[in-house]
């Protein structure tokens, strides 16, 4: 034990040296704009909940109710006993709000990826990944035992000629709708096309779309106005502007069977616990049905874009609640953090390995929650950390 905490020690020194070092903060109430950590009082711009309804008493509601009706935990996995006519009511209503087939409910949306790519491919096989996918896209395809080639972030070419160079049984593509980390879009419909002429499956993961983009908030699929047929497989996250928990993967009705047979992170797993899956229920609706939300997240964007070029930072090309400010050094990006922290406002610096080395930058999100107020709030601080010497750039 003691040789092992030693070496961990070295390795944590390590880690600390290189402004790598992570710290939790701990929040003493919900969820919001507005967040308490420990006993202070700041505004929120880190929190995927991009829509404003993690707190949401539609949704407080659904949960209490739906543990009032189910109780607390689901008791077992889902091919147990631990699948109720909530968990099915929810599959059947999110394969109709993204218009596939059917829909399979996963813990997280880790688990839904490294399930879904897992159980698909395996050796022969050859899995295609961007090279900015999330870390559980890449992990499911190193782990699928598949080959496994990585090409250029949205590099179409170099995806064509790799496929082109493969020979393999199986050939999955897998990439993000929106990256999450960039905050940019894939360019799906040229992105399909190269697939299905290669004859290879495509997968899309569009965490950070769904909910998001669209009049009524089917991600990408509205973005560039696609269906289903386009693409294989779709797997979506509950924990981002649905407000709740979970993930699920969404395709033809084969597809789901055969998930239920061999995903393991589904086989294996207690299912999501029902009172959530309502609160869930109860989102979606809201996600449909409140157009406004997304239309107000579109203005806060595009007022905060403004201010920025006006202060001269330096912002990545995007138009979703993801901001990217970059910064370069991991020091300097954690100490504007801190800075801003001390004027009361929770904006993360984002460092390697969670982006490439160099590209250390504060990720800024919006909430459908915030007011422009708020997004005047964040500009005049970072105006003002950029012209105080404090801020690490001396």
């Amino acid at each position: 034990m003691v040789a092992l905490d030693q070496n961990l020690k070295s390795r944590l020194s390590d880690i600390d040296r290189q402004h790598l070092y992570r710290k939790r903060k701990v929040l003493d109430g919900p969820q919001g704009v507005v967040v308490s950590v420990q006993g202070k009082r700041l505004l929120n711009f880190c929190s995927n909940d991009y829509l404003g309804l993690a707190n949401h008493p539609d949704v407080v509601a659904a949960l209490q109710k739906g543990a009032a009706e189910f109780g607390v935990g689901s008791g077992a996995a889902h091919l147990v006993c631990g699948h109720t006519k909530a968990h099915q009511g929810l599959e059947e209503e999110l394969a109709d709000f993204v218009g596939f087939e059917r829909v399979l409910l996963f813990s997280t949306g880790y688990m839904a990826n490294i399930g879904a790519i897992s159980a698909l491919m395996g050796r022969g096989d050859c899995v295609f990944e961007d090279k900015l996918n999330h870390a559980s896209l890449l992990d499911g395809g190193l782990l699928s035992g598949a080959r496994f080639r990585r090409y250029p972030h949205n590099d179409l070419l170099a995806l064509e000629s790799r496929l082109a160079d493969v020979h393999a049984q199986n050939q999955l593509v897998v990439t993000d709708g929106v990256f999450s980390m960039d905050g940019d879009i894939a360019p799906l419909p040229q992105l399909a096309e190269i697939v299905d002429r290669s004859g290879a499956w495509l997968m899309v993961d569009d965490a950070h779309g769904l909910g998001v983009i669209g009049q009524y908030g089917r991600g990408v699929l509205d973005h560039y106005q696609m269906n289903s047929s386009q693409f294989d497989i779709l797997v979506g996250t509950l924990g981002k502007a649905f407000g709740t928990f979970g993930a699920f993967v969404a395709g033809s009705k084969e597809l789901i069977e055969f998930l239920i047979q061999r995903a393991r992170p589904y086989i294996y797993t207690t299912a999501i616990p029902p009172s959530v899956v309502a609160a869930t229920r109860a989102s979606l609706k809201l996600v449909i049905k409140d157009t406004w939300r997304r239309q107000k997240l579109a203005g806060l964007i595009d007022h905060f874009r403004t201010g920025v070029e006006r202060i001269g930072l330096t912002l990545m090309p995007t138009l979703t609640p993801i901001q990217p400010i970059l910064i370069g050094e991991s020091r300097v990006a954690l100490k504007i953090s801190e800075q801003l922290q001390r004027q009361g406002l929770l904006v993360s610096a984002i460092r390697p390995p969670t982006v490439p080395d160099g590209s250390a930058r504060l990720r800024v999100t919006f909430s459908a929650a915030h007011d422009m107020e708020h997004v005047d709030c964040l500009l005049d601080a970072l105006a003002y950390t950029m012209a105080n010497p404090s801020n690490g750039r001396s």
